[in-house]
């Protein structure tokens, strides 16, 4: 290497742009006066059709009811989160946190950044106590005559389109409104430890960091104790999981469009299997047909399609999805289509690609049938909700001893000591179905996995065998198989619904569905 090979460059001078600017270099927005004044003119009024009162609105009223009932006196800070990068300046479509859906009944895309408050106010004459009023905080539609119209691409009506003003929040949801710039005075002001004349403040951490560092400010401010208030958080969180438990009428109706969305999505992942089968990827062409069904008639996926075909069936949450799908094979699908208001189903079926079953295919498939219809007819309130699961289990056990893959008894299999049985069903048999696809997920235990089973509850029943290719314990006749039936289950007074009933089950069942829809 010559000397000026090895010189040192000289260290340049920085750019005077800060970095986290420079995603706008490639930017050539035009700024002059001139454009400015003629791009803020000559614009038709904005269409405002009278806001009518959503759907939702008086159950979430009823959910906020529950909440300030929980919770008297104390401030409540519900964010629903802003948007987040997916990469560079490109963000992922949003998704409001579960909690801030729930209490505002507010689905889709509004609001980011948006934020709940509950103010405790002096409860009417008679009652003991305080009440609350809620304040939605968002950023509203801004006027044609301003720069965010045109200039900025993550609120401007020109880069994204309409958003609702206030009024039409308000006149949507119930809830009194106000623009997020008064957010600030209206979560800090009075704010500090109770014990000295201020107001406690409970947030829903995880959702918006801007709003835990506003809250956690304050606190420090005011000399509270961030670590007590961490525990104060939690309580909130853990509630605003518990009173989703129970599902209201609208729930309800909101999950059985779900379900009727996703039986369809399942109806064309048939119809696609034989162009699957001619793909290296086809895996990936059941999945995008499912994903065209839910953004058809839904918001999105509940979650990220399974589609696991062959070997792929064994691995529990296979998202990849970019195997092949062969004759012979069966194929499992896990997939889910959220709603508007973003609850979502949860159904797994397990398919032939041939469109008939083998006969140890069907042999593992009845079985997991059987244990899914032994859970189901179980099911009534009363039941705790662990024994769900305790019931499919004694079945898959029985059959699997049947055919001689259990070391043991099967008593000793099902002991606390055993559970020879479970590798080749390691997961849960049910888990609470609707706004979230693991709905609740953050409630006590004692309310969810210990608790008795009521009317109103939505969960999912799902058993499965799973044998994998390089299993050794199982004869070569059933690895490479996986298996799982899922169906959504609505707790009634007198036992249980299951919503998903309509798509077929039984492998005669299925065969005959497939037949019809395979010409």
């Amino acid at each position: 290497m010559s000397d000026a090979q090895s010189q040192t460059p000289e260290t340049p001078a920085p750019d005077a742009q800060p970095v986290e600017d420079r995603v706008n270099n490639r930017s050539q927005k035009p700024s002059s006066d001139a454009f400015k004044q003629f791009m803020g003119s000559n614009w038709a009024p904005a269409e405002t059709p009278l806001a009518m009162p959503d759907a939702s609105s008086p159950f979430a009223a009823q959910r906020r009811k529950a909440l300030s009932a929980q919770f008297q006196g104390e401030r409540l800070v519900i964010p629903a989160g802003p948007l987040k990068v997916r990469s560079n300046d490109t963000d992922y479509r949003f998704r409001a946190h579960s909690a801030f859906a729930h209490l505002t009944g507010l689905g889709v895309d509004h609001e980011p950044e948006a934020v709940l408050v509950l103010e405790p106010v002096d409860a009417g004459a008679g009652d003991h106590g305080t009440d609350h009023e809620a304040t939605l905080y968002f950023h509203p539609l801004a006027g044609r005559d301003s720069e965010e119209f045109y200039s900025n691409a993550r609120t401007g009506e020109f880069w994204i389109g309409s958003r609702p003003t206030l009024g039409e929040m308000q006149a949507r949801t119930g809830l009194r409104t106000a623009d997020l710039s008064e957010l600030e005075v209206a979560v800090t002001k009075n704010a500090g430890a109770v014990e000295f004349g201020g107001v406690r403040i409970r947030l829903l951490r995880g959702s918006d960091l801007n709003v835990e560092a506003l809250v956690d400010t304050s606190r420090i401010n005011t000399g509270v104790d961030l670590e007590a208030s961490d525990a104060l958080d939690a309580v909130l969180t853990e509630f605003l999981s518990e009173l989703r438990l129970v599902k209201d009428g609208w729930e309800i109706e909101e999950l059985r469009g779900s379900v009727a969305a996703t039986i369809a999505g399942f109806e064309d992942i048939v119809k696609v299997l034989p162009a699957a089968r001619g793909h290296s990827r086809g895996e990936r062409i059941v999945e995008g047909a499912f994903f065209s069904r839910a953004r058809l008639e839904g918001n999105d996926l509940g979650y990220d399609t399974i589609a696991a075909a062959g070997n792929n069936a064994t691995v529990l949450h296979w998202i990849r999805n970019n195997g092949e799908v062969r004759d012979g094979d069966l194929i499992l699908v896990d997939a889910g289509v959220e709603a508007d208001s973003l609850y979502t189903a949860d159904i797994t079926r397990t398919l032939p690609v041939s469109g008939t079953f083998s006969e140890v295919q069907r042999r593992i498939y009845q079985a997991v049938l059987e244990a899914a219809d032994a859970a189901f007819a179980a099911v009534k309130p009363g039941l705790r909700f662990r024994d769900v699961h305790t019931t499919a289990m004694q079945v898959l056990a029985e059959r699997l001893h049947e055919w001689g893959l259990l070391p043991v008894s099967v008593e000793e299999a099902l002991s606390p000591e055993g559970q020879h049985h479970r590798r080749w069903m390691p997961h849960g048999t049910s888990h609470h179905l609707g706004l979230d696809v693991h709905d609740c997920a953050q409630a006590k235990r004692e309310l969810y996995l210990d608790a008795e089973i009521v009317p109103g509850m939505v969960f999912t029943i799902e058993p499965g065998l799973y044998f994998k290719a390089e299993d050794l314990a199982v004869p070569q006749e059933y690895r490479g198989i996986g298996v799982r039936i899922e169906d959504d289950i609505y707790v009634t007074d007198e036992g249980a619904e299951n919503l998903s009933a309509a798509l077929p089950r039984t492998p005669e069942a299925v065969e005959a569905w497939m037949a019809r829809l395979l010409g």
